[in-house]
């Protein structure tokens, strides 16, 4: 697998390898110890997956908290997603800001999304199939998240004229600056939440 560090180096772009011949190609798309080697020493331990039927569906910004948060691998199997994380460790010189990467069933990338992170991201096709694998149960009493369009952060999300498809759920998220301190930076680890 071939590894990128974003801008906040805590969210990893990961490219599993393909080899391909006439028939198409064979990709190993997960391996644990691999994984843990060269990206983050973690155990997943649930698989999700979402489909998103319009253009402009977006979901997030999503995150647990602790005892119950989750670190997430982001894969597309079919359509395209801009991928967002957004650091809310209190205390890191990356507070507040955010990544994002353009993920594809083409070409199979993935994107490591640590704890300590919002997560959310827009579909850029119709019909677009999300699966990521997650580090922690899903646990709707430490369920958080942050608005979608919090002009602090600033996401230039690609969302159609009319505005993206949300959940009455995602509408109703606090801004960044409204959010109670979650998680926190440390400075010890070297950014590790």
């Amino acid at each position: 697998m071939i590894i990128e560090r974003l801008s906040i180096s805590e969210v990893v772009r990961v490219r599993p390898r393909r080899f391909g011949d006439a028939r198409g190609y064979f990709s190993e798309v997960f391996n644990a110890r691999a994984f843990r080697q060269q990206v983050a020493d973690v155990e997943f331990v649930q698989d999700n997956e979402a489909l998103s039927g319009a253009v402009g569906t977006l979901r997030g910004l999503h995150f647990q908290r602790s005892p119950m948060a989750q670190g997430k691998l982001i894969r597309v199997i079919r359509g395209a997603i801009l991928d967002v994380a957004v650091d809310i460790r209190k205390g890191s010189p990356s507070y507040g800001k955010h990544v994002s990467a353009r993920l594809d069933g083409t070409d199979g990338d993935q994107l490591w999304v640590p704890v300590g992170f919002a997560h959310g991201y827009c579909t850029l096709e119709p019909d677009t199939l999300v699966t990521y694998k997650v580090t922690n149960y899903y646990s709707p009493a430490d369920d958080g998240g942050i608005l979608w369009s919090d002009p602090a952060i600033a996401i230039d999300w690609p969302v159609p004229a009319q505005g993206p498809v949300l959940s009455a759920k995602d509408l109703e998220l606090p801004a960044l600056k409204d959010l109670p301190d979650c998680f926190f930076y440390d400075h010890e680890r070297e950014g590790v939440a």
